[in-house]
């Protein structure tokens, strides 16, 4: 049996959908991220599509050993985030972004062979715990909603809408 190794996404020509799985990694009371090379300086949520017949769960563990070198292992979910916004660069800019994010607290025993770039370039940033709630991190949600987030006894759902922060 061959495995698919396509993306969970479709593109219109004014919309885009993705399905994606994300990751809160802390080491040594640091949470990583990496540095957008998109306009505005903000660092996102490690993580990457989910590919068809593949988990959530199985993507962010593929996505963080791909991304960083590191064997790290969901621990929990914590966040499924329904995120709509414009985009802001690469093949969605100026598109009506949907983007179905799940988040796992994510568990690595070592680190000793993390890269410090990103397979597609971008750099990787570990952020003190607490100057994560002051940083400039996308989705809003994250640096807004930390402490629940990794303390929450229960999944917790977000609709992050680009509209709703407008009014």
């Amino acid at each position: 049996m061959s495995r698919i190794t396509e993306d969970c996404k479709f593109m219109t020509e004014n919309e885009y959908f993705r399905y994606r799985a994300g990751g809160f990694l802390i080491h040594d009371g640091k949470m990583l991220f990496v540095k957008s090379d998109f306009g505005g300086g903000y660092y996102y949520v490690i993580g990457g599509a989910v590919r068809l017949n593949e988990t959530s769960q199985a993507c962010i563990e593929r996505e963080i050993f791909e991304e960083t070198g590191i064997e790290a292992k969901a621990e929990r979910l914590a966040v499924v985030c329904e995120n709509f916004f414009l985009g802001d660069g690469g093949c969605f800019d100026g598109k009506d972004c949907h983007v179905l994010e799940f988040y796992y607290i994510l568990k690595a025993d070592d680190i000793k062979n993390f890269k410090e770039e990103t397979d597609e370039g971008e750099k990787l940033c570990w952020i003190p715990l607490e100057e994560v709630g002051k940083s400039i991190i996308k989705p809003s949600f994250v640096p807004e909603r930390i402490d629940e987030i990794l303390n929450a006894d229960s999944i917790l759902h977000v609709v992050e809408d680009r509209e709703k922060r407008k009014a």
